[in-house]
């Protein structure tokens, strides 16, 4: 069952999973992995259950799977169903899904990803302006991700970073 983004409201408060991809996608690599997805969440289930689910691809690069655990928890199980879907999809893309040691942030414009160690010692050296955005993967409901997603550098995680 699709969650339609028009539906979601603070009241009803989705699970998410956001799974970033160390580059931007191409539009057939898009195209393909919404078709792969829509088919699994079509029949995602939790014990039998199906689970209210939906997916979007912000910005081109993060994959963002929502689950709305008022209606049916998502259970252990399923998330590793869940996992095994996105590491095949990570496999066949090469897109580094679950490589969380890397830093994506906005600068100029323009969405950049580098290694966690590059992306510190560029905020140490200056050769990353302290002017950015940084992404949060860390989000797990719909209402944070909407609200605290893409923060300023010093109010981000990644503040710890700079003076």
């Amino acid at each position: 069952m699709k969650i339609e983004e028009s539906n979601i409201v603070e009241t009803n408060d989705y699970r998410i999973i956001i799974y970033p991809a160390s580059r931007q996608l191409t539009a057939k690599e898009s195209k393909l992995i919404t078709e792969k997805l829509f088919d699994f969440l079509a029949t995602w289930a939790a014990h039998g259950k199906p689970l209210a689910a939906s997916f979007k691809i912000e910005k081109n690069q993060f994959i963002v799977v929502s689950v709305d655990e008022e209606k049916e928890a998502a259970s252990g199980c399923s998330i590793d169903e869940l996992g095994g879907v996105m590491r095949e999809i990570d496999a066949e893309f090469n897109l580094g899904l679950f490589d969380r040691m890397k830093a994506s942030f906005v600068e100029n414009g323009e969405i950049k990803t580098l290694k966690l160690q590059d992306f510190r010692t560029g905020l140490k050296t200056g050769t990353i302006s302290q002017d950015i955005q940084v992404f949060d993967f860390s989000k797990n409901t719909y209402v944070a991700f909407l609200s605290d997603f893409l923060l300023p550098l010093k109010r981000s995680w990644a503040g710890i970073y700079v003076d």
